[in-house]
């Protein structure tokens, strides 16, 4: 993880060393669905005078770094709940700008075809960050798997109470969960990797969030940054008629416009 890490930090700078001009947005993302949709608005900002830069990162670890440095001008792959956790562990000061769409987070299994199927003693992969551990537990809870302990803001395995089937959890890093399911029974996967698998939210989830998911995925910036005119031309390709229209035709339900 760690060689992964310093690998793809080294090549974002190769990328981006000198790509800062005044005219030149550079945001680092997710690739599905995130890229796409930058991509859709790219003639937007073409036509504004601006040249968007996309830089596709698969490591969660990087881009709110990059942004709070200045290698980025914003980033575009997590939602309010995991930006919070990071600026308050990381000691970050980015803001949120945009809501742009939910990836409802779902389980998915090449083991088992329905949920009552989960066997005794069974493993499911879920996300290590605290926001996306509680998103996972929460919909497992609604499921009557698990208990939490009332009253926990960011529930972890640890605040499970009762668990009748003695499931056992794994917790990576989100981008890698997608590679256990050869491995364990049950796995927790954000709606972007899936689309990335070749997999369906709506044919293979075995259990999936709330569509009144509070989970939206956002638009970042450096605080202070938020005012600056690449960013507000950004905000306001990324939410027009035409990208909620774009998102509702490309993704067919799976991912959800939320402007």
């Amino acid at each position: 993880m760690k060689i992964l890490t310093i690998i793809s930090t080294a090549i974002l700078a190769l990328n981006l060393y000198g790509a800062s001009g005044d005219k030149k947005i550079i945001v680092g993302v997710s690739p599905v669905p995130h890229a796409e949709i930058l991509e859709f608005i790219k003639p937007n900002l073409k036509a504004q005078g601006y040249e968007l830069v996309i830089q596709e990162i698969n490591d969660y670890s990087i881009p709110n770094i990059a942004t709070q440095n200045g290698d980025l001008d914003a980033n575009f792959f997590q939602h309010l709940p995991y930006l919070e956790e990071q600026n308050k562990n990381r000691g970050l000061t980015l803001v949120r700008t945009v809501a742009v769409h939910v990836e409802p987070l779902g389980f998915y299994s090449k083991k088992i075809k329905n949920i009552n199927e989960l066997k005794d003693g069974a493993t499911i992969t879920i996300a290590h960050d605290p926001s996306n551990a509680n998103r996972a537990l929460k919909i497992l809870e609604k499921a009557k798997l698990i208990e939490l302990a009332p009253n926990i803001s960011l529930a972890t395995p640890h605040d499970i109470v009762k668990n009748p089937k003695n499931l056992k959890f794994l917790e990576l890093e989100g981008a890698q969960i997608p590679r256990t399911l050869d491995e364990v029974d049950l796995a927790a996967i954000s709606t972007n990797f899936i689309l990335d698998i070749g997999l369906s939210v709506s044919k293979d989830a075995l259990l999936l969030e709330d569509s009144d998911s509070p989970y939206a995925n956002i638009v970042v910036t450096r605080a202070g940054n938020e005012n600056n005119d690449k960013i507000k031309a950004l905000n306001a390709a990324i939410t027009t008629q035409e990208v909620k229209n774009f998102i509702l035709d490309r993704y067919k339900g799976e991912v959800i416009p939320a402007f």
